[in-house]
């Protein structure tokens, strides 16, 4: 073999290193469980003559993150049908105080651990641009929380109303799919979906907290806090400002896989490199051993 052969074929295999598919990132899973019945608190954009309100609640990444899925459990009115539900939207936040005006405007008991300001603008997937798809599943016909927040979402002193009592409904799951991942790096975060329909309230479900079910507990795991567009920008906490019986959970799940950092996959360039050079060292010496 010639040298050059030999170098041609080291490129080859280098090449060939690089090229070849690898899975670089691992499966993300995140849930808080099943519904606890304990609340359901409106979720919905702006429409119709009524304001928008929005319910968050938080979760954290270790590492950059493909986001591609989601799933929400909500309440509908009795009798409602599937199909009536016309749009889902979905946004990011960073935890206060980033993205807001800091400090806040004083309107609420606390800023500290809620959702910021405003929304991160590249996570946002909207169904009525084509950013996501979406599916509704029943999954009981008859489905009762404890209490309910809808309207009674007021600025200090008035916080407090105690919410406005149970409903029953049908139990919904909300399935969604961005069809431009949302990529976020290690943080922690506060994901708000909005789900509107053409008779009625979506309420979003909570879930047991601490963690019992899902993916389990994880610290610090902050409570889902609601807005709307009378109080924006700032955020109530649900069980701990208006209804005095939490904190709680939203029910929800976001499933995608990681992201390499770019320091691995620098280190396999550099590797590739290192590769290269060790086998040309090696038929080197080969070569000089055999006289050629």
């Amino acid at each position: 073999m010639t040298k050059r052969k030999g170098i041609s074929l080291a490129a080859t295999l280098v090449a060939g290193a690089l090229l070849t598919p690898v899975t670089w990132g691992a499966p993300f899973v995140f849930s808080t469980g099943d519904p606890d019945g304990k609340i359901g608190t409106l979720s919905r954009p702006a429409s119709a003559g009524v304001i928008q309100t929005e319910t968050a609640d938080d979760f954290i990444l270790n590492q950059t993150t493909s986001i591609n899925r989601a799933t929400i459990f909500g309440l509908l009115p009795s009798g409602t049908s599937l199909g009536s539900i016309t749009n889902v939207e979905v946004e990011i936040y960073h935890v206060f105080p980033n993205d807001s005006v800091n400090p806040p405007s004083g309107n609420v008991p606390t800023r500290d651990n809620s959702p910021g300001d405003v929304e991160i603008a590249a996570a946002t997937r909207d169904g009525a641009n084509g950013t996501l798809a979406f599916s509704a599943s029943l999954l009981s016909g008859s489905f009762s929380v404890l209490n309910t927040v809808v309207d009674g979402i007021n600025k200090i002193p008035n916080q407090t109303t105690g919410g406005e009592g149970a409903a029953t409904g049908e139990e919904v799951l909300i399935t969604i799919d961005f069809n431009t991942p949302i990529v976020l790096g290690a943080d922690h975060y506060f994901f708000r979906p909005e789900v509107e329909f053409t008779d009625g309230n979506f309420l979003y479900l909570s879930a047991p907290k601490p963690i019992t079910g899902g993916t389990g507990p994880f610290a610090p795991d902050l409570q889902s806090w609601i807005r709307n567009d009378d109080l924006a920008p700032d955020w109530l906490r649900i069980g701990t400002d208006i209804t005095g019986q939490g904190p709680f959970n939203a029910a929800f799940a976001l499933t995608g896989e990681t992201i390499p950092e770019p320091a691995t996959l620098s280190l396999v360039g550099l590797g590739a490199i290192l590769m290269l050079g060790r086998l040309r060292r090696s038929w080197g010496c080969n070569m000089f051993r055999a006289g050629k």
